[in-house]
């Protein structure tokens, strides 16, 4: 019985600080407090689900978070961060097939940022991409 005296205790507890949370007024965050330009970059090598995957969160207001930063971002600032907008490297690859899907999602200048795309192999990503999916450094 005592333990059922102190499980009811404790979640009145917690429901009474829920309400009172609840009831005091919420507090938007600074808008400066948010960054900019930022991106939730993912990489997954081979097929789904039994590739491997790779993140990153890269920041670009300072750049940080990533193994190329600066160089992502502006790439990223170069093309208003359109990464389908990202001029192609000229280099040669492989005729391999390794598929390599490349997700990011977050935000450039006040817009939504939504990208998915295959490519048949790491080298045609990185020239397509430049930077911004080099997640190995």
């Amino acid at each position: 019985m005592t333990y059922l005296t102190r499980v009811t205790a404790a979640a009145g507890a917690l429901l009474s600080a829920a309400g009172l949370l609840a009831a005091s007024p919420a507090h938007a965050a600074p808008r400066d407090d948010l960054p900019r330009n930022w991106l939730s970059l993912i990489v997954t090598r081979g097929d789904a689900p039994t590739g491997t995957t790779r993140g990153a969160l890269l920041l670009c207001d300072p750049p940080q978070a990533h193994p190329r930063a600066a160089e992502a971002c502006a790439e990223l600032a170069a093309a208003d961060g359109d990464i389908a907008r990202m001029p192609a490297d000229n280099v040669f690859c492989p005729m391999i097939y390794a598929p390599v899907t490349a997700y990011a999602r977050g935000q450039w200048n006040g817009r939504p940022v939504d990208f998915r795309q295959t490519y048949p192999n790491a080298c045609v990503m990185n020239a397509r991409t430049g930077a911004v999916f080099a997640l190995d450094g």
